[in-house]
Order: structure tokens, then sequence, then C-alpha cells
């Protein structure tokens, strides 16, 4: 999911340095209503200086329809650099992994076997027999949550932000909670027995990279696509260019003296070997590279019920366990 940009104000910018940096260990005083007076230095000083010296100006916040010349390093403004080296500052590293508990409105109370069944059969269309072989059980559902922010190189450069539910431990993307996050209920008082999933960077690794690349597929298809114009662009002018120089020297020497012969093939060979140098420039000018950095995670547990079943596929009869987590209204087969 991706998570709308907010607009650019002054004054609320100002207030994330002025937090940001005072929780960096920095000394900072409003000296107007859009100036900030800082003094740091360490990890509080590193969106100036990188080696943590000491840092001590000014901060002007300009405001979003300024027309004047700005100073990236004493001027704050829409996609200024420095934002962007405070959220990394802030970033703490190695990044935790958080966890939350998710109340709904039906825990503690089991769904009726027919509601059961029904979501199954909406879910799993090939199924003919369905029966409960015990009791619903309650359990949890775990759900991965990773805060994305992205940056694409291209002609332009491109900033979003991305929020990546995952269902474990396949990795089901769920769009559903994502969207409802902001508004979902804490359980205050969870129970202390939660199996929690054990952590796996390298494999949940892999499956917030391919959420992020399903989530930027449509941006990305739109980037390429004018980047791919901007390549036939320029190397067809590269191309007319050098054919038409090449031909002049062809023509040249058909029509001078031996050693003249010999210098315009030195000139051809150079401009052949330019001609591929400069091909080679242009589509390393139009490659597309996306730096990916997470900035939260969060493992989610929501109550959910687990079902042994005997379904029949197919005429044959088959034993399968599974979990229904009544928020998606959805199940999950166990591996």
């Amino acid at each position: 999911m991706k998570l709308a940009r907010l607009a650019y104000d002054p004054s609320r910018v100002m207030d994330f340095y002025q937090e940001g940096l005072a929780a960096l260990g920095a000394l900072c005083e409003p000296a107007w209503h859009d100036r900030l007076e800082i003094v740091a230095d360490g990890r509080a000083a590193t969106p100036w200086n990188p080696d943590g010296a000491l840092y001590s100006g000014q901060l002007q916040f300009a405001a979003a329809d300024a027309t004047f010349a700005r100073d990236a390093a004493r001027e704050v403004f829409p996609g200024c650099p420095l934002t962007f080296r405070l959220a990394e500052a802030l970033r703490t590293s190695p990044l935790p992994l958080e966890r939350f508990v998710l109340a709904t409105a039906s825990e503690g109370r089991p769904p009726d076997a027919a509601v059961a069944e029904k979501l199954w059969r909406n879910q799993f269309s090939n199924v003919n027999g369905w029966r409960l072989t015990a009791p619903l059980q309650p359990t949890f559902h775990f759900s991965l949550v990773a805060l994305a922010r992205c940056e694409i190189q291209a002609i332009d450069q491109h900033w979003s932000l991305h929020r990546l539910v995952l269902g474990l431990p396949k990795g089901e993307p769920d769009e559903g909670l994502a969207r409802e996050l902001d508004f979902s209920p804490v359980n205050t008082a969870p129970p202390a027995d939660i199996s929690w999933p054990a952590a796996d960077p390298t494999r949940w690794h892999a499956l917030l990279r391919a959420a992020l690349e399903a989530d930027l597929a449509e941006e990305i298809a739109i980037i390429r696509l004018r980047q791919e114009n901007s390549l036939r662009r320029e190397l067809d002018r590269i191309d007319d260019y050098f054919e038409s120089y090449e031909n002049e020297l062809a023509a040249r020497a058909c029509s001078t003296r031996e050693t003249t012969k010999l210098k315009t093939a030195d000139r051809l060979a150079a401009a052949r070997a330019e001609h591929a140098r400069r091909r080679a420039d242009q589509v390393a000018r139009h490659e597309i590279r996306i730096h990916p950095n997470f900035d939260a995670l969060l493992v989610i547990a929501e109550p959910a019920w687990r079902a042994s079943l005997q379904v029949e596929r197919n005429h044959q009869p088959q034993s399968t366990h599974a979990v229904l987590v009544p928020r998606a209204r959805r199940w999950v087969l166990d591996d």
C-alpha cells in the first residue's frame, strides 16, 4: 500500500526538526516563526557533518511557494536533502522488531460452523464435502508489517512511502489490514502465552522485496516507458552523428593518397570506439535504480480460530488443518 504524501507545511516540518534533533541530543531554540537555532554534535550533527563534528547554525524553513535561490545546508524546503539525512539519523540500527496484538469484536466467540463452511466454499470452489472434526480452538494469526521508504533514481527522482503487510508464514499480501491499520484497536491486556513466530531475516527480506516490487510495478512501468523513449532519442542522435562522420571520412579516403588513407583508417577506428562509448554511456545514464529503506518492522498477532477439517476434493476425502481469520473473513491453510 502506497501511503499518501503529506503536503509541505513549514511549521509542521519545523516541529519535526526540533523534536527529531532534540531526540538525538541537539540543542534547538526557535529564533523566529520560520527559523531554528541549532547546536549539535555526534549523531545529531550528521545531517551536516557525516563525521559528527560540531555544527552550529540557523535553519530557515521556506514557504512552499518561495521562488528565491535556496541553500540546501541552511534552508528546508520540499525535497530538502537535510530532511532525508535527519530521517536516516533517527533510524535505529539494527532495526528493532516490535510486536502488536490486535483486538477484535468477535474475540472469544467462535463463529457458527455454517458461517465457517460458507467462507471456506467461497474461498475454495473445488470442495464438495466439508466437516469439522473437532471444535474450533482459539489461536493467533500473525502478520509482518514493514514501513518502506523508497527512492527511485531515473531521469527524475521519485520518493514514496509504502506500508507492506504480509501474512505469515507464507507472505500473502493483506491489503485490508494495510488500509485499516491506522484505526485498528490495541489489545491492552494480551495473553502472556502467545507463541510469536521466530524472526527469519533472510526469508522475510525476500518476502518484503517481492511485495515492494509488486507495489512499485505500475509506477516503474511508467518510468521505464519514459526512460526508453528518452534513451531511443539519445541513441538515434548519437548514431546519426557518427554515421555522418564515418561517411565523410570514408569519402575523403577514396580521393586521397595512401598515407592519408592510413590516417583516415585510424580516425575511423577511433570514431567507432567513441561511438560505442557514447552509446554505453547513455544506456548507463538511463538505468533505473531503486533504493528501499525499511524504517519500521512490526509483527501483529490477531485472534483467530484453528480448525481440524475433513474435506472432499475430486471425490477423495482429505484431512487438513487451517486457521480462520475473522477480520479478513478468510481461511489460511497450514503447510
